[in-house]
């Protein structure tokens, strides 16, 4: 694929803040209609990168190309093929939820004919038609990202990037929120979305995992889970903590961790070493814990290749 053909390139990125190296070599493309992830703890990186690809922040060195324009060079012409939703988007409390709109088309000089019918596709796909006059203010959490991603999207961009938009929205508002994204994708735009939830993760075309400013791999959710060594076991037992105590550091015992009411334990080989496991939870007084082989996750992953919980 040609440079142009690419909605997204970033190439030897770096940002630092005096001693902070916050990004440090950062590398990748995306193409159109493609959601690629940006997955790691808090600090790894993730909204300084979205910050520079938005042009609201200032590379120290590397180049950011957004739908063919330098985003360094030129940000103002970047900033008409891009949105960018932040952590906290700004929204108006004291506008209707038409009035925000209407202002974010203003402001992105969308004429009025296209802005009505612009607005009125949005509002329907994100299930808010008939709530225009109520005031931002007084909408739930789920309600207020969508509408914060409405006026994102209200110019039409190329490229969307989106800085864990759901974070604390409830699970039917997420729900809505990834169905609007899969519309997109289908219409060629690239979404670059920085999440902490890794059911969502699972949901991108592609991730990167970012560790300390860097990003230590980049690859597909399935290709990621089939580089990752050793077996995954899923341990079910009403102590998982005393479970995960037990086996820390013991024999084949590559990785253990704790996953709500479950512990998950990558060992070396699953055969030999499930019968070991269960006769040492028996002698601990754990007889009744369930052994099973399970499939990793990318939580399961992150920690695997690179030895940190991803949030």
């Amino acid at each position: 694929m040609s440079t142009l053909e690419f909605a997204v390139q970033v190439r030897a990125l770096s940002k630092s803040f005096g001693p902070l190296h916050a990004v440090r070599g950062v590398e990748f493309s995306v193409e159109p209609g493609e959601i690629f992830g940006l997955v790691g703890p808090d600090g790894a990186g993730k909204t300084t990168t979205m910050r520079m690809l938005a042009g609201v922040l200032r590379p120290d060195a590397g180049a950011v190309t957004v739908d063919g324009i330098d985003v360094t060079a030129d940000p103002e012409a970047a900033k008409l093929r891009l949105s960018y939703m932040p952590q906290r988007f700004g929204l108006y409390d004291d506008l209707s939820i038409a009035e925000n709109i209407f202002f974010y088309a203003e402001l992105f000089g969308v004429p009025r004919k296209q802005r009505i019918a612009r607005s009125q596709e949005l509002m329907r796909a994100a299930g808010l038609t008939g709530f225009e006059r109520r005031l931002a203010g007084q909408l739930s959490g789920g309600m207020k990202q969508k509408l914060g991603l409405i006026c994102a999207l209200i110019h039409t961009p190329r490229v969307l990037l989106l800085d864990e938009p759901t974070t604390g929205v409830d699970p039917v508002s997420r729900r809505d929120f990834w169905a609007i994204l899969y519309n997109l994708r289908e219409s060629g735009v690239a979404i670059l979305m920085a999440t902490a939830y890794m059911d969502e993760a699972e949901r991108c075309s592609r991730l990167a995992l970012f560790h300390e400013g860097e990003i230590r791999h980049c690859d597909t959710p399935a290709r990621l889970k089939a580089s990752m060594p050793g077996a995954l076991l899923a341990i079910s037992a009403p102590q998982p903590r005393a479970v995960r105590d037990a086996l820390a550091g013991k024999p084949g015992v590559l990785g253990v961790l704790l996953m709500g009411d479950q512990v998950h334990v990558r060992v070396d080989d699953a055969a030999r070493r499930i019968p070991e496991l269960r006769a040492l939870l028996s002698r601990q007084g754990m007889a009744d814990a369930q052994i099973e082989p399970a499939e990793p996750g990318i939580e399961d992953v992150f920690v695997a290749l690179l030895g940190a919980p991803a949030t």
